[in-house]
């Protein structure tokens, strides 16, 4: 398969490669996240007599593959038919496509292409027009909420302050946040709490699903409050520089939680073998956000197409040449 960031890298303005690929600080909790797959290593098990079952179920449906489409914002900005070409690509791969709020086609439009969607938010300190955000994602068909809880305040990214990215370009807009003639920003607030997943919990039905856990505490707190799912993230290192690699956070975490909810990982996943460890040491299923926006930036569908297959194909033997049982046994740090 050809590099898809590489083509994407030359086909898209240097400020729009810049706002997929940065991240915040110096940027190390963006390779770090990459650097802590690459120091571990893989004891497979022999003879286990087990053929490898990719499909997973999770409290927002099942997928064919344990590799779900992250939250990203802006696909226009990568392709012209932005997240409709993706959530097609998902439909066809049969997995999962979580929707970002700061999406630049509307939840309703890329429900028609019968992906199945989550809806990924970003709680906004009003709290009544947050509501209707959710209403209309439920509206369309959404099967889970994504509460992004690693957002209080917006990351310092320097790429981004060194070209000036601060606006779409004319005829883009978050489409989420539209109502009527007006597009409200997507604001953060420090006053975000758990109280304010209880009040979710009282709107809607979809199942809860936290994003943005990082400290064991949190996992544990966000089962008591309802959540159906703990997403491992460090926000891709987009929001805050020096976190800690989420595949090195997950173990703990998935401790925290025990049986009582799945849990997930993103952050640096790029081979079938990182999804591999990352199920052994945990994982129900992971998240990929970059990887998937190359490859709409390259060949749009059929990119994201590309890289799911990818993905697929390259799990399916790692599964298969790792045996079973798939678990911690299996994992070792170089």
């Amino acid at each position: 398969m050809p590099s898809y960031e590489a083509i994407a890298r030359q086909r898209l303005p240097k400020a729009h490669y810049d706002y997929f690929a940065g991240g915040a600080g110096d940027e190390s909790a963006v390779h770090e996240n990459e650097a802590a797959f690459a120091r571990l290593r893989l004891a497979p098990r022999v003879l286990g007599g087990v053929a490898p079952d990719l499909a997973v179920t999770l409290p927002g449906g099942r997928a064919s593959l344990p590799v779900l489409v992250a939250p990203t914002a802006f696909h226009r900005l990568a392709h012209p038919d932005g997240e409709l070409a993706t959530a097609r690509a998902a439909a066809a791969e049969d997995t999962v496509m979580i929707v970002s709020m700061a999406s630049t086609i509307p939840i309703e439009a890329i429900a028609e292409t019968g992906a199945t969607l989550w809806f990924q938010l970003y709680v906004q300190p009003d709290m009544a027009f947050t509501e209707r955000v959710v209403g209309r994602a439920e509206k369309a068909g959404c099967r889970a909420l994504v509460v992004t809880a690693d957002s209080p305040v917006f990351g310092i990214r320097p790429r981004d302050l060194h070209n000036g990215f601060r606006d779409l370009p004319e005829g883009l807009a978050c489409e989420n946040l539209r109502e009527g003639d007006v597009v409200r920003p997507i604001e953060f607030s420090p006053e975000i709490s758990w109280a304010h997943l209880d009040r979710l919990r009282e709107v809607t039905d979809m199942p809860l699903v936290v994003k943005g856990v990082t400290h064991p505490d949190d996992a544990r707190t966000a089962v008591g409050h309802g959540a159906a799912m703990v997403m491992v993230s460090n926000h891709g290192g987009r929001q805050l520089d020096r976190v800690a690699a989420a595949i090195d956070l997950l173990p703990e975490i998935a401790d925290a939680v025990g049986a009582a909810v799945p849990v997930t990982v993103d952050g640096g996943v790029r081979r079938g073998t990182d999804v591999v460890t990352a199920l052994a040491l945990g994982a129900r299923a992971v998240l990929v956000g970059r990887p998937i926006i190359w490859g709409l930036a390259a060949e749009g569908e059929r990119g994201v197409r590309e890289v799911l297959r990818r993905f697929r194909a390259e799990t399916e033997v790692a599964m298969a040449l790792v045996g079973a049982p798939l678990d911690r046994s299996v994992v070792r740090r170089c």
